[in-house]
């Protein structure tokens, strides 16, 4: 007796139409319903945070200017101590990291 052996097997086909029927059955929501949701969601995250935390008082930064033994990096703009630096070439000073 010659035996198909691409044929789907009795067991396993049963499960797979009882997992279908089971997905069909279950009340999943439609793609508008979704886009409909998560738009409501976001008009309704303002002042809030990525975490969900309410953001209700002004962040205040303190801003420190360069000192005078720093200097901005010409390529990375990032302020470094002055035994950092690489090269100074056309008023523009490099740092060892972006020298490197």
């Amino acid at each position: 007796m010659a035996t198909d052996y691409d044929e789907v097997r009795s067991d396993v086909k049963e499960s797979q139409d009882r997992s279908l029927e089971a997905l069909q059955a279950a009340n999943a929501p439609d793609a508008k319903r979704v886009v409909t949701e998560l738009d409501e969601s976001d008009s309704l995250d303002e002042g809030h945070t990525p975490g969900g935390e309410i953001v209700s008082e002004e962040l205040i930064v303190q801003v420190v200017p360069q000192g005078e033994d720093e200097f901005t990096c010409y390529s990375c703009f990032l302020v470094r101590h002055r035994s950092q630096k690489a090269r100074e070439s056309n008023g523009h000073t490099y740092c060892v990291e972006c020298e490197g």
